[in-house]
């Protein structure tokens, strides 16, 4: 069984539309140039059979030779046998060339997005990124599927002109600038569809975007109402990629029409000017059933060009569209090549705050914000950002983002949980036994969590974890993290969506569960249950350089610092 996507040896990000789709084609070029090659004998098996059929009336029925109707019948049999041998390899070439096309570029969204984080989010909308991956990629393989029957229809075009000029010069030279005179003609059809397909494109990812960002803010809307307003939002979005679909319907319609009125005027000609000749002696009976079979097979490669025009316009805008997604700058640039240290801090040059390589530090600051950003920017999420930020001796740009991301471990407040299995939600790389994430979930007091599930480890997490609450979502994220056993765990927030009761389990739980000298844990909170399980705390105040000491220490010594804790309390 063959699996699709093939392998890729390089990534297309950055690349024009143009030369993105030379690259997917540059990844199948056997099978493309195979669709090719058995597109022309496919479609020439069927251009030869009016010469053929013509040949055995003149020279079998009305030259009354049975041997003659016996080859030229034998020959058109042989015909019809090559044309269903190559037209099931031209499909199955065909197939595979959508395919190749579609899901590479399935994937490679896919590979973008979840590289590029935040940066691919900037570039494009979120319901964009959902049509790109979902209209315009299978729209990308139409393009690749359609080469097949073009080339077989272009060259077929040629020699079928050939084969009318050796019967009559003058309607050669017709056919020869008649079809693609005729195919032009498709051009003042296609563009308003163009620009009515471009518009319904727009309107749809406006309307998947209104509805995601409903999806996400379900609960916050209902808890302050503004539910109709959002669905009225939703509803005219709605109507107005709707309008554009019924627009583009319109111009399908035009189409399809113009090709049958295209195709069949050419076929009244033919034939009436065909019939003219034979009745005056200028052509025999089997040449103008000849050109009969002629006229009728040229309506095959019209109506392929005016198809491959349709998709190709497609593909161009779907090409677009997927190079602007996939050329959306990384936020992070991968180039680092030194070393990581076994035994260094972390340091944060804009704030002036260092992690030590052991023990459990908590960072206090009277804007929440503000201590989440060092957090963040200790994490490298953002190489603008992380810029003053260190590790040792060095930038954190200059150390590889694989070994970064496996040593230091950042857990947002907001917790994102994604479908799966519990187990799998919990430990996505399958490194622990159950028995260890169980600990992981004592240690974030998440067993209550889990007792209330009657699958237990094995019971499906929905999208975004919603069928937990907001505090069920933060326990389980933190179990996560402590999983994940890194040297530098960074927690933002960890509590701020329970209860003091929960609080103080996860404060006992934490504390046991980064005790080993190797692991070094930083926190944003001030909450005086954490703070009070710290080894260390450094406060951020308004103005001047960080402050270090112990929670019971500052509480003493710093005005400032009292006012937040008890604050928070």
């Amino acid at each position: 069984m063959r699996e699709y996507p093939y392998p890729r040896s390089d990534d297309p990000f950055g690349l024009s539309p143009a030369k993105f789709l030379l690259w997917l084609a540059r990844g199948q070029w056997p099978t493309l140039l195979g669709g090719f090659c058995f597109g022309i004998i496919w479609m020439l098996s069927q251009a030869f059979a009016p010469f053929v059929i013509g040949k055995a009336l003149d020279l079998g029925v009305v030259g009354r030779d049975f041997n003659a109707l016996l080859f030229w019948t034998g020959i058109f049999l042989g015909l019809a046998v090559i044309q269903a041998l190559t037209s099931a390899i031209r499909h199955r070439l065909a197939v595979s060339n959508w395919l190749q096309a579609a899901l590479s570029t399935k994937e490679l969204i896919g590979v973008k997005v979840s590289q590029g984080g935040e940066s691919v989010g900037r570039a494009v909308p979120t319901g964009e990124i959902v049509t790109v991956a979902s209209n315009d990629a299978p729209r990308l393989g139409q393009l690749f599927d359609v080469t097949a029957r073009l080339s077989g229809s272009i060259v077929s075009y040629l020699v079928v002109s050939a084969l009318v000029a050796s019967i009559h010069l003058p309607l050669g030279i017709a056919v020869l600038v008649g079809v693609p005179a005729l195919g032009a003609l498709l051009i003042f059809v296609v563009k308003p569809f163009q620009r009515r397909q471009q518009a319904q494109r727009e309107a749809t990812g406006k309307m998947t975007s209104v509805g995601a960002d409903t999806v996400a803010g379900l609960r916050v809307l209902r808890g302050i109402g503004g539910e109709r307003i959002f669905v009225n939002r939703y509803r005219e979005r709605s109507q107005l990629a709707r309008q554009e679909g019924n627009q583009v319907a319109r111009s399908v319609a035009t189409l399809e029409a113009s090709q049958l009125l295209i195709g069949g005027a050419f076929s009244v000609f033919f034939t009436f000017t065909g019939a003219a000749l034979a009745l005056d002696g200028t052509i025999t009976t089997g040449q103008l059933m000849s050109l009969y079979g002629y006229s009728v097979f040229l309506v095959a490669p019209i109506r392929t060009g005016s198809e491959a025009l349709n998709v190709g316009i497609r593909g161009i805008v779907g090409a677009r569209k997927a190079s602007k997604l996939l050329a959306a700058p990384p936020l992070v640039h991968d180039d680092g090549t030194v070393a990581a240290p076994s035994s260094a801090p972390l340091v944060d040059g804009v704030s002036g705050v260092s992690v030590p390589p052991q023990g459990r530090t908590a960072l206090v600051c009277a804007d929440p914000a503000r201590s989440a950003a060092v957090l963040k920017r200790l994490g490298r999420f953002d190489d603008e950002e992380s810029g003053q930020a260190r590790w040792g001796d060095e930038p954190l740009a200059s150390y590889p983002v694989r070994e970064l991301r496996r040593r230091v471990v950042f857990s947002q407040a907001e917790a994102q949980l994604f479908t799966g299995s519990l187990r799998s939600a919990l430990d996505p790389q399958g490194r622990h036994s159950d028995e260890r994430i169980l600990q992981a979930l004592e240690s974030s007091a998440a067993l209550d969590i889990l007792d209330a599930l009657d699958e237990g480890l094995d019971h499906e997490v929905d999208e975004k974890g919603r069928s937990f609450s907001g505090g069920q979502r933060q326990r389980l994220s933190l179990a996560r993290a402590l999983l994940s056993e890194s040297e530098f765990l960074l927690l933002v927030e960890p509590t701020s969506a329970v209860d003091a009761h929960t609080e103080a389990k996860i404060a006992d739980g934490l504390r046991t569960a980064r005790e080993s000298a190797a692991h070094a844990t930083l926190v944003t909170t001030a909450s005086p249950l954490l703070l009070h399980t710290m080894d260390r705390v450094v406060f951020l105040p308004a103005s001047g350089a960080p402050l270090s000491g112990t929670h019971a220490g500052l509480l003493e010594s710093c005005p400032e610092y009292r006012m937040v804790v008890i604050r928070s309390e």
